[in-house]
């Protein structure tokens, strides 16, 4: 708990924040960003281009440009130069994936007292774009968020030291990358659904790694995991289901790897309180609201369900107060 309680006023401003983010987040469904950054246009042009109702497109314009996000002269809109790597679709690394999935996230959330009533999840609704441009939108945010932040938490997890990853649930290839930078001469396998590998695939035929990694589609809770490997990444996966799952998923991994082998497991990790870190209390309501069982849980908890699954020796290796834990345990050697 913070030292100040949050007064009325700021408890309003709370509320209000989401008024940016849906203006923000329609101008990004609509892409409207990447078309005003190619040329200049107004209301009706940019209404006619995208088949929407022109009053309601200036009204949109006008908002995102009082954000500070397009100049507006005279009554043409354009994307500032400074913000089109960041806004444009073609930016190799703009931010619209996570915009977008933030503003699907929004739409669960904002059910949160009926899903509180009910313990269930509302009905999902997908946005303008549709569940497969949603689904691919969910795919390209993972990159945008760990893409920043992968090379220095390998850096901190101390030189890799494995010949063959398996990287579960790899979807945009982000951490492969980033931990076949920190070991050299080591190969790669991604494990994912068939439709998260194009995402890879794509990323990683444009780098020096391509000749080192090898893609496996399936579904890690139907299949095998490919095995001989020596180290097995799972990144922000076990807040996805329930402790009995996760086990299941820990034993496949188990397997998979070989004695002596090492899983590393990066998400958020709980105190104890479970009201610490605040963004994993956070999160845990992100999982409540989509998803039927997933949930935040605290290294206890995650030490336990390897241990269940055969592993020794569990440590948190990292501790962050966001997404950026990691929980190691080890397999144990052949006698």
């Amino acid at each position: 708990m913070t030292d100040k309680r949050p007064d009325g006023q700021k408890i309003l401003d709370w509320m209000a924040d989401f008024m940016s983010g849906c203006v923000i987040g329609a101008a990004a469904e609509l892409d409207l960003f990447t078309l005003l950054g190619r040329r200049p246009l107004s209301a009706d042009e940019a209404a006619d281009r995208l088949r929407a109702d022109r009053r309601a497109t200036a009204m949109l314009l006008d908002a995102v440009a009082a954000l500070g996000l397009l100049d507006k002269q005279g009554d043409r809109y354009r994307l500032p130069d400074e913000l089109v790597p960041v806004l444009s679709e073609e930016s190799h690394d703009n931010i619209l994936p996570m915009v977008r999935h933030r503003l699907n996230v929004l739409r669960g959330w904002s059910q949160l007292a009926w899903v509180t009533k009910a313990g269930i999840p509302g009905p999902r609704q997908s946005s303008i774009r549709g569940p497969a441009g949603d689904r691919e939108s969910f795919i390209a945010a993972m990159h945008t968020y760990s893409g920043p932040v992968a090379d220095e938490l390998v850096a901190r997890l101390g030189p890799p030291k494995f010949k063959h990853l398996l990287d579960v649930g790899g979807a945009s290839g982000t951490w492969t990358l980033a931990l076949l930078r920190a070991a050299e001469g080591a190969r790669a396998t991604i494990f994912d659904l068939p439709d998260a590998l194009v995402q890879a695939r794509h990323r990683i035929a444009r780098t020096e790694m391509a000749e080192r990694i090898e893609f496996a589609p399936g579904d890690f809770y139907v299949d095998d995991l490919p095995a001989g490997v020596d180290y097995a990444w799972v990144s922000a996966i076990v807040h996805q289901h329930s402790r009995e799952r996760n086990r299941d998923l820990f034993a496949k991994v188990f397997k998979a790897l070989d004695p002596g082998g090492r899983i590393a497991i990066r998400d958020i990790v709980m105190k104890p309180s479970r009201t610490e870190p605040l963004d994993g209390a956070l999160f845990a309501i992100n999982m409540l609201v989509h998803t039927d069982t997933g949930g935040t849980f605290t290294f206890d908890e995650l030490a336990e369900d390897l241990q269940a699954a055969g592993f020794v020796d569990a440590r948190l290796e990292v501790e962050h107060e966001a997404m950026n834990s990691v929980v190691t345990a080890v397999k144990p050697g052949s006698d």
